[in-house]
């Protein structure tokens, strides 16, 4: 097919035409920039030609550099990154986002993976290789229900999703539904509306995306998923303590937890620049499979950290954990994609003994109260993260930011303890509780019996008692506002935007 004219040889000007024909689009200087290589080398007798076998070595070569065996070839940029303008016609004046293409392609992938099967989204899927579609794949909202659906089981029922006979409107029902749901499990959707979903804006498509995926791939680091988390504490620690931990934190023990068992000295201290050169990577996948995976460590023998990349993300593959990751990814230390890639190695194959019995887990099990509560807070862009309710409201930080979202400027913060000292420590975050209650009191909250020793104790009875109050005040207000002003939210954010 690629041999024009019969000769058994693929003349280099036909080069161009013949990686289009195997699916290699190369724009014309980096044809050029080839031919020129081959030229020096004369590989052939035949000059100016290529043989069957050289063609072939040439498109390896082409494909191990360029992608990982899940990805369609994709040429590689210096910064993978794509520049947008901003979210209006006015705003886009001097305003840019930028979008990694990375990501594009990690969560087109991803969803390709895990959604593929669904019969409600024949018509979306699969997205094509380079993830151009995924935008277009938003727009009627179905498919972001479902990947709440998957991150967070039941989160929406599927009766409520217009599947058929789809106009505009129905369309918009369905990604204000998704939006308010991914709210309700944990996202922030500040300025993200309907509309900017159906326009496909995609550094906020991919921002939600990736919020989504991270909740349903962190949701998993709990003791209740994973008992064996207990075997991660250090001498003299509670489980109280790991659990405070954030879920990057927990995973980077995870990592060097399996590296000391497996007699390693080398520790993870970042999911960036330590990862790099694929070693952490190739010893942990080495310790967590069993005997009969067959993983082993034929990455290390590899100079080229790319090709290293790539030979240990095949071992990955054999536990059936390849996944958000390209060789490049790995070399160039994505943050993002390297943290997903982790936690669905944990998720998958945790390596942890599950220990005869855990002192102390019942008082750390999260109720679906107070796993709601917890989103809702975080929801609100608190800092910082909300991962334990009662210890890390216990001085009141959290707390007061709530308050300020609620009613602005109601929270004098010279009053409030940003940082604490050594010394008086106990006091201080004391103070702040106790500044907290009289703060829900000038709201009119019902506070009868509450202190703020008890938010300092992290008594679950009494915090809850506030913590309902906060979030019903802000719900009061919403809807307050909304009544006043007679306009919708999403529009008065779009015309303000």
């Amino acid at each position: 097919m690629l041999d024009a004219n019969k000769d058994g040889f693929i003349d280099l000007h036909e080069l161009k035409d013949a990686l289009n024909q195997v699916g290699f689009k190369l724009a014309g200087y980096q044809v050029r920039e080839m031919i020129d290589e081959y030229k020096g080398k004369q590989l052939t007798a035949f000059q100016g030609k290529l043989n069957l076998e050289e063609f072939e070595a040439l498109c390896l070569d082409l494909k191990s550099k360029d992608v990982a065996s899940t990805f369609k070839t994709v040429v590689s940029k210096k910064e993978n990154l794509e520049t947008l303008g901003g979210m209006s016609s006015i705003s886009s004046e001097g305003t840019t986002h930028s979008v990694r293409l990375e990501e594009q392609l990690a969560f087109s992938d991803w969803i390709n993976s895990n959604l593929g099967h669904d019969k409600d989204l024949q018509h979306l899927l699969p997205i094509d290789s380079e993830g151009k579609r995924l935008y277009l794949s938003i727009k009627d909202g179905i498919l972001l229900c479902k990947i709440i659906n998957h991150s967070c089981p039941d989160t929406i029922d599927e009766r409520a999703i217009n599947k058929k006979n789809l106009t505009v409107y129905r369309e918009f029902e369905n990604l204000t539904l998704a939006l308010v749901s991914s709210q309700a499990i944990g996202c922030n959707i500040v300025n993200i509306d309907a509309h900017d979903l159906a326009k496909g804006k995609p550094h906020l498509v991919l921002g939600l995306l990736w919020q989504i995926i991270r909740i349903g791939l962190f949701s998993h680091i709990t003791l209740d998923s994973c008992p064996g988390l207990a075997g991660l504490l250090f001498d003299n620690e509670r489980l109280e303590d790991l659990m405070k931990m954030s879920p990057e934190a927990i995973l980077l023990r995870w990592v060097n937890h399996h590296l000391e068992r497996a007699g390693i000295s080398r520790r993870c201290t970042n999911f960036q620049s330590d990862i790099v050169d694929s070693e952490i990577y190739s010893h942990l996948l080495k310790q967590i499979a069993g005997n009969d995976a067959d993983v082993n460590l034929d990455a290390l023998r590899e100079s080229d950290l790319q090709s290293r990349a790539e030979i240990m993300l095949q071992q990955a593959a054999k536990l059936n954990c390849r996944s958000f990751l390209t060789p490049q990814d790995v070399v160039n230390g994505v943050y993002k994609l390297n943290l997903a890639f982790v936690a669905n190695l944990f998720n998958n194959h945790p390596g942890l003994d599950k220990p005869e019995q855990i002192e102390g887990l019942e008082s750390i099990e999260e109720t679906r109260e107070e796993k709601t509560y917890r989103n809702w807070m975080n929801s609100m862009g608190v800092a910082p993260h909300v991962n334990w309710l009662y210890s890390d409201l216990a001085d009141g930080l959290v707390i007061f930011q709530l308050f300020d979202v609620i009613k602005p400027g109601i929270v004098n913060w010279s009053r409030v303890h940003k940082r604490f000292s050594p010394l008086r420590k106990f006091m201080e975050k004391l103070e702040n509780c106790n500044y907290a209650v009289d703060l829900g009191k000038q709201l009119k909250f019902s506070l009868v019996g509450i202190a703020g020793q008890d938010l300092n104790d992290g008594n679950a009875t009494l915090t809850l008692a506030l913590i309902w109050q906060l979030m019903r005040a802000y719900t009061l207000s919403i809807l307050s506002r909304l009544a006043n002003t007679g306009t919708p939210l999403s529009r008065r954010r779009s015309s303000s935007g």
